[in-house]
């Protein structure tokens, strides 16, 4: 498993504890940035994760900003890219179980503790897709990011 992992300025700190965790774990990790606390902007270092998992460098992505919220924004732009923000454990699990997310975003300015990026990075690992009634549901998604290319192609307005 290789891990793509990007931050801006203010979640380098978490995102740095979040790689020690991972290669605790034995997952290979791929920085992509940034490498410091200086201020920098989040899409550069997103999209850059981001498009090693869509390329098929990396298996998952992991990103970090303040909120998570500018992060999150990035990595869902790209078809086949579920990216969820999450705050726990419980979250952790569901973004796995219900939504097969295969991009984790974790907000710097709420995690402070290792262990507790710890519990969500273990929680989110050793959660399985449930499939069932949620594929239909990835199904959809997958089917409204076809809707949406065809728009783009086409220059048609989306109408679903």
């Amino acid at each position: 498993m290789i891990f793509a992992v990007a931050s801006d300025h203010a979640g380098f700190r978490v995102k740095e504890m979040a790689k020690e965790v991972l290669e605790a774990k034995g997952v290979q990790v791929r920085d992509y940035g940034t490498h410091s606390e200086e201020s920098v902007d989040y899409p550069d270092f997103g999209r850059q994760a981001i498009e090693a998992v869509c390329a098929g460098e990396a298996t998952c992505g992991l990103l970090v900003c303040g909120s998570g919220i500018g992060m999150s924004i990035v990595a869902n732009k790209f078809p086949g890219i579920r990216a969820a923000l999450v705050y726990d454990e419980h979250a952790a699990q569901l973004s796995r179980k219900h939504n097969d997310a295969n991009v984790l975003v974790l907000p710097g300015w709420k995690l402070q503790e290792r262990g507790e990026i710890e519990r969500i990075i273990t929680a989110w690992l050793s959660t399985a897709f449930e499939g069932g009634r949620h594929q239909r549901r990835i199904d959809k998604i997958r089917h409204i990011e076809e809707s949406v290319r065809r728009c783009e192609t086409t220059k048609k307005p989306f109408l679903g």
